[in-house]
């Protein structure tokens, strides 16, 4: 209710009044997920050690201690050590472009895409900038340990003897672990947030709009055109992926701009994206084929990712047009 302290709440609900404990934890819900999806790169994996960490927590709220800590550092602890058991089970996420060429068709689990509303409205510029594809999949090629205290500590700004205490371990393997995963991360991070730095809102609605024009209009040159020289384009789940231009040029003139596209501007992993539609002759309409994540560098498409088996739904797009 309008009012009520932090303290009342839990005192409400280590009683047992389960609305307390709802109105106790919500502020944190999107946080909580936004940092399980940085650990386990898939949204339906971070909504299941969202939810396992909640009735954990619920069922030990007894046993909490505020003098002890915050309730928000105490849910990250429950979190944290959820997607830790989740890693061991399931390993890391991919990106096809990130399994090299030549890659073995093996059985791989993929990066899934992130919805930007998700996030929260009070999200900010640093909270979208570490949900970015490229700083989600670096992630994942770092051990589990190491992976938690990179997030806590550089995304989540908990200090060295916070993250000691949520993985109930020494501050000095905490900043052992974190110097190790800066070396492995820096120069992939580094690299895209200049990328971003280059593009301004107004490149990045320009370049938008020019690009869903070029693939309803199907005109491969204006889409060739605005590709970086090095550009790449996957397609996960499928394993096969194109670079430069004149590679993703052959694949668009022999498969997809032999059909008809609707493209919607969407927004996931704070970067540009839209929900594609193929017209289906049959149906009589467009159908949803993969949800693009773009990423600029400059005033250039640097990078597509389209997800094929995304939900669209998740990101507030129609079911076909």
């Amino acid at each position: 209710m309008p009012g009520e302290s932090t303290a009342q709440l839990t005192d409400a609900a280590r009683a047992g009044d389960p609305a307390a404990f709802g109105r106790l934890v919500d502020p944190f819900r999107d946080e909580l997920q936004a940092h399980c999806y940085r650990m386990l790169g898939s949204v339906h994996d971070a909504e299941d050690a969202v939810q396992e960490a909640l009735v954990r927590a619920w069922r030990a709220l007894p046993k909490f201690d505020p003098d002890r800590g915050t309730v928000r550092a105490w849910l990250y602890k429950i979190a944290t050590n959820r997607c830790l058991t989740t890693i061991e089970r399931r390993g890391r996420r991919e990106l096809p472009a990130h399994l090299g060429p030549g890659a073995p068709e093996t059985e791989v689990s993929w990066l899934e895409p992130y919805p930007d509303d998700r996030l929260g409205p009070e999200a900010r510029y640093a909270a979208r900038e570490n949900v970015e594809l490229a700083f989600v999949a670096a992630v994942q090629h770092l051990g589990a340990r190491q992976r938690a205290v990179l997030l806590l500590r550089e995304v989540l700004e908990f200090s060295a003897n916070e993250v000691a205490e949520l993985l109930e371990t020494s501050v000095a393997s905490v900043n052992s672990a974190l110097q190790r995963a800066r070396r492995a991360i820096d120069p992939q991070r580094t690299s895209q947030q200049a990328e971003l730095a280059a593009a301004g809102a107004d490149t990045v609605r320009e370049l938008a709009g020019r690009y869903a024009d070029a693939w309803q209009r199907g005109d491969l040159q204006a889409i060739v055109d605005m590709l970086t020289e090095d550009a790449r384009y996957s397609m996960p789940p499928l394993f096969e992926w194109y670079s430069g231009r004149d590679g993703i040029r052959e694949f668009l003139a022999s498969g997809p701009l032999r059909w008809r596209w609707r493209f919607l501007p969407a927004r996931a992993n704070g970067q540009l994206a839209f929900g594609t539609y193929c017209w289906d002759e049959e149906r009589g309409a467009h159908l949803p084929c993969g949800l693009d994540v773009l990423a600029v560098r400059g005033d250039r498409i640097a990078e597509v990712v389209s997800f094929l088996d995304a939900d669209f739904s998740r990101f507030g797009l129609p079911e076909s047009l």
